[in-house]
């Protein structure tokens, strides 16, 4: 979501669009590639915890078709294997996969990746009208400069961030947000349809990227507060099962003291999502709230909270490790 859990989604995909999208950015010349069963050539970059399962679902798509080819790349290659025994190809280059595609989707972990994959070797390899999907969390600025690129080029980007973590991958209930041209959105709808059920097309370029920050800060803000509580439950003596349970039902009641709160009682810091992506994810959204010209207390709050959880050693943990911030705080407080 990332957060290390999906919420339940809906029985069906639902899609909600913005007509509203960037004049600044030309559109390019060539229409965009509509997705054609069997026959369209997909490519995929990045096949982590969750761009397996998420690739993974395209190969299995029955309604419409699968695509002729997925190529797939991963940095470390042994990462591919598993999508390899299910039928697909694995290049050796981002480049590779550009030159055997049509449509290309990307989802790796930082935004300095995203400009080496896709700006240095995916975009200059792709032919005119294809369509590079980046679903990385990444710069909003970012997500732009290569929407500029890719048209100057006849390519079309789409930033496609999601929400839902490794559990939302792997059963395909993703919420993706999506921005870009609305019509290039509509030609890969329904390989997005395969991975996610709720679809919003949030604006133009970029305004996927900013709609997850606002998740982003969402989930940070919120998590601080499940912490808080059940420190505080704990050190009033409280079971902290049976107070999520009273709770969860009211007003404070939240998908993440429901589904986390167990997780952070039993010290399972297993990730779905780590903790370095989150701080990359909220220095980010840090980043454009400077720009914007507006102050957020709770959000730099949370950022030095999870800073603080990196120290102590939980870079690779799940979110829910922010716990071990807020202990280590309350030591220390107690010996001073």
């Amino acid at each position: 979501m990332s957060a290390d859990s999906s919420a339940p989604a809906a029985v069906s995909a639902t899609m909600t669009t913005n007509s509203s999208a960037s004049t600044s950015i030309p559109i390019p010349s060539t229409p965009p590639h509509v997705y054609n069963p069997g026959v369209s050539r997909v490519g995929w970059i990045g096949t982590g915890v969750m761009g397996e399962s998420m690739a993974g679902h395209i190969l299995a798509m029955q309604a419409p078709a699968p695509p002729a080819t997925l190529t797939v790349y991963n940095r470390t290659l042994a990462k591919t294997e598993g999508l390899k025994a299910k039928g697909a190809r694995v290049a050796t280059s981002p480049e590779e996969v550009a030159k055997n595609s049509d449509i290309v989707f990307s989802i790796v972990a930082f935004p300095s990746d995203v400009r080496r994959v896709l700006m240095d070797a995916v975009i200059p390899n792709l032919k005119p009208g294809a369509i590079v999907v980046d679903m990385t969390t990444s710069e909003p600025t970012l997500a732009r400069e290569l929407a500029e690129f890719a048209a100057s080029r006849g390519v079309w980007s789409i930033d496609a961030p999601v929400s839902g973590g490794d559990i939302g991958a792997r059963n395909a209930s993703l919420s993706i947000m999506i921005g870009g041209e609305k019509q290039a959105m509509d030609a890969v709808t329904p390989l997005f349809q395969a991975m996610g059920k709720n679809l919003t097309h949030c604006g133009g370029a970029g305004a996927g990227q900013h709609t997850k920050m606002v998740n982003q800060i969402l989930i940070a803000s919120g998590m601080v507060g499940v912490v808080e509580g059940l420190l505080y439950a704990q050190r009033s003596g409280l079971d902290p099962l049976r107070t999520i349970q009273a709770v969860q039902a009211g007003a404070a009641g939240s998908w993440s003291i429901s589904n986390l709160g167990p997780k952070i009682i039993n010290r399972d810091w297993t990730p779905g999502f780590f903790v370095e992506h989150f701080i990359k994810d909220l220095n980010i959204a840090l980043a454009e709230s400077k720009r914007m010209g507006i102050k957020l207390p709770g959000l730099e709050l949370a950022t030095k909270l999870y800073e603080r959880t990196a120290e102590l050693g939980a870079s690779r943990s799940a979110t829910t490790a922010l716990m071990l911030a807020l202990e280590d705080m309350n030591k220390q407080q107690t010996q001073q």
